[in-house]
């Protein structure tokens, strides 16, 4: 089904691939470099002159309701006067404004002022989740977009889009450049046709499940080519490309066709358009061989979607995957929040609760079609499972009520919702305690479907693709795989963009200078941080041990969304669902900096510092020469979200650093870079726990040589030293300015004094 080469290739008119240690001599790799569609792109546009370190300028960029308010808030105090790109404010997560009094609903207000002054586009709640739009009014080939969001993924229209935090988001707003080493590429090579009731969920889980564990793709760039490509329609592809955010890459992209312009037409650009395929000899870091003939329907159990089993194997073998899921849960849950899926077996059966279709992902027209079809004539049952259906924009809404899709939906029973991410991120459609939700959705981490465990509520979300998720509920809720019935091909979809010209504000290239921003009482702004000084003490603040440490865990999303333009307010929960005493610890640490910064040291740190004087070098250092902030080490966090708040929140509250043993994504390092934290990593075991410092001597003038490696000492809360190298990863120049300015915003205030 897929296999993954053990090192380079070549690919040979697109079709072939030959092993580069099999390679004829005649074949230069330098020159096949050049060969791949992501390198024409990322040349193109390219403005360091120099494609080992690129600068990067987008042609456009797109936030949501819970990141463009801090975004544009940052940038303005950087000193931005107008949107230099388009720039798409959508507002598809705090969309039901039901939390926190106005609080949504003033974030929205304050989206559409700064849409009117700066030049931008206001999306209203309801109309579009962010890709769905992105993908019908901005992609096209060869384009290159930059958003907010982590499943910023418009590759399947030959576009290269990467989901950053707001930082980077930011920088482009204020004319500078997004700064990468030239990523490797890895080719995704697709061969036959999937088979009738195989969706994209299915393709995209399936090879997940073969990348994410081994980091075969991690930070590198996908590039789907091959005959299989042509075999599915463009907007499978969508759902196919969507997903790649969850093999940890960075970004994707696909081979157009003239399937990709039918597209493009449709939607009335057919000018964004053009053929984009590899060279006669590409070469390519990695090869990911797919047979769509061989994808068979899949699920990812929870709590990852690369926990993956095609959902034959898991029916035959029920039990003992079911046991290994339910010790994961009893780890995440504890004895608080007693959660089983073996409690849900019936006569060798796995029964659901609950079964969503909805967002970027599931949403698109394509998939309710077929789940429509499924249901038709059909009965969801009166029973414990419920079946919610989300058409990601209101153009497909209105063309799936005018094939009778809705009709067919309602009549079985489903409940139809309007354009909505929040069940993907944990703000909708809850399940019950102990249920399990099945969800063509982006992901299943922990809470991710709004439970608490810390209060003794939990469950669980399974992804599948919407064909199986139909035939689960067109059989009352028993797991049921799409292939058991015979499918026919979805209708043509004819997109009306009535919808958006109604609704949308469109203001590029017409800002309205003396518009003024509209404040709701929650929209704050960001607290002072201070610049780096050459000496700092860390306090352990936090140890976390786990294989890896999502966004999520970092700052919960769900409930939390509401409080995402109030920088201290939001920090309340940093670390809540895994590390609870974690707000305490960093509060109190941060005490003793702000007192220090007035020339008050609290009499706890007087041992440290004589600990320190004891070391070569240091014996008259002072406690006023030591910045103190906390540090939290995580194995490898940072998977999932782009949400800049992982870092930001640990910031606010005093942070200083994160040690990790690597990190899970490029763009949680960057959120931890341009929040002014140093992206420490450490080789083995920490040999150091919670309530422990580690005093790192001479950081500033290291960062300004470009070290990477950073002596420093252990000081164990029995008064023991030891030493321990800690290492960074390279840093731009800009990254290391940012580092040692205390963040992005006082980089960017210093450069334009």
């Amino acid at each position: 089904m897929i296999t993954l080469s053990d090192g380079g290739v070549f690919l040979v008119d697109g079709k072939n691939i030959i092993d580069e240690r099999q390679a004829p001599a005649h074949f230069q790799k330098e020159e096949a470099v050049k060969g791949t569609i992501a390198w024409s792109i990322l040349h193109a546009h390219n403005t360091s002159g120099e494609m080992s370190r690129l600068k990067l300028k987008f042609d456009a960029l797109t936030s949501h309701d819970i990141t463009f308010v801090g975004i544009i808030q940052t940038a303005k105090a950087s000193g931005m006067t107008h949107f230099p790109l388009p720039y798409v404010l959508t507002n598809c997560h705090n969309s039901l404004c039901a939390v926190g009094g106005t609080i949504n609903s003033d974030d929205h207000m304050f989206g559409l002022s700064a849409a009117k002054k700066y030049g931008g586009i206001f999306v209203p709640p309801h109309v579009a989740v962010i890709h769905q739009y992105m993908r019908e009014m901005m992609a096209g080939s060869g384009k290159m977009i930059l958003g907010s969001d982590s499943h910023t993924r418009y590759g399947a229209l030959g576009t290269l889009a990467m989901g950053e935090g707001g930082g980077e988001l930011v920088k482009q707003l204020l004319s500078d450049t997004y700064d990468i080493a030239y990523p490797g590429v890895v080719a995704v090579h697709l061969t036959g046709k999937p088979q009738p009731g195989i969706g994209p969920h299915d393709v995209a889980l399936a090879i997940i499940g073969a990348v994410f564990a081994n980091g075969y793709v991690k930070n590198k760039i996908m590039e789907f080519v091959g005959p299989g490509v042509s075999s599915m329609t463009t907007d499978f592809r969508n759902g196919v490309d969507v997903m790649t955010t969850e093999t940890t890459c960075l970004s994707s992209v696909w081979r157009t066709d003239d399937d990709t312009r039918r597209f493009l037409a449709a939607h009335g650009r057919e000018e964004a358009w053009r053929q984009l395929d590899p060279a006669a000899v590409a070469y390519y870091d990695g090869c990911v061989q797919v047979d769509l003939s061989a994808i068979k329907p899949m699920i990812a159990l929870p709590f990852h979607p690369s926990n993956v089993y095609t959902i034959e194997a898991l029916n035959e073998n029920l039990t003992d995957i079911l046991h290994s899921v339910d010790r994961e849960a009893k780890r995440i849950g504890g004895t608080d929040a007693p959660f089983s899926l073996l409690s849900h077996v019936e006569n060798g059966r796995l029964r659901v609760q609950q079964g969503i279709i909805a967002g970027c992902a599931g949403g698109n027209y394509s998939n309710v079609y077929a789940a429509a079809q499924r249901l038709r004539n059909q009965n969801c049952g009166s029973g414990e499972f419920s079946l919610a259906v989300y058409p990601s924009s209101q153009p497909v809404f209105m063309e799936l009520v005018k094939q009778g899709a809705v009709a067919d939906l309602m009549a079985a029973g489903a409940i139809i919702r309007t354009a909505f991410c929040g069940p993907c991120f944990g703000a909708g459609d809850t399940p019950c305690h102990n249920g399990l939700s099945i969800r063509h959705t982006t992901r299943n981490f922990p809470n991710r479907e709004g439970s608490k465990p810390g209060v003794g509520q939990m469950s669980a979300v399974a992804l599948m693709d919407a064909r199986s998720i139909a035939a689960t509920a067109a059989n009352g809720g028993l797991l049921t795989s799409a292939t058991d019935y015979e499918w026919e091909e979805a209708a043509d979809y004819h997109f009306d963009e009535t919808p958006y010209q109604h609704r949308v504000y469109y203001g590029v290239n017409r800002r309205i200078d003396d518009a003024e921003l509209v404040y709701g009482p929650n929209i704050k702004d960001w607290p002072e941080m201070e610049a780096l000084t050459d000496n700092i003490l860390l306090k352990v603040v936090s140890r976390i041990m786990d294989p890896v440490t999502t966004t999520d865990e970092l700052i919960p999303s769900g409930e939390t969304s509401s409080y995402r333009s109030n920088p201290l307010g939001l920090a309340e929960f940093t670390l809540s669902r895994r590390d609870p005493q974690y707000v305490g610890r960093s509060k109190a640490v941060r005490a003793l900096e702000q007192a220090r910064v007035k020339g008050d040291i609290a009499e706890e740190l007087l041992p440290l510092f004589r600990q320190i004087q004891t070391l070569p070098g240091f014996a008259n250092l002072q406690p006023q020469q030591v910045e103190i902030g906390s540090m939290i080490y995580a194995v490898k966090p940072g998977d999932g979200s782009a949400r800049e708040q992982a870092a930001s929140c640990q910031r606010v509250l005093g942070g200083l650093a994160n040690i990790a043993g690597e990190y899970a994504t490029k763009r949680y390092r960057s959120n931890v870079i341009n929040w002014g934290m140093l992206p420490f990593q450490l080789a083995g075991e920490p040999a150091f726990d919670v309530g422990d410092a580690i005093f790192v001597p001479g950081v500033r003038d290291a960062l300004s040589a470009g070290a990477s490696r950073f002596p420093a000492w252990i000081i164990s809360q029995n008064g023991q030293l030891s030493p321990v190298e800690l290492t960074m990863a390279p840093l731009t120049t800009e990254e290391r300015e940012i580092i040692k300015a205390g963040c992005l915003i006082n980089y960017n205030k210093a450069r334009n004094l």
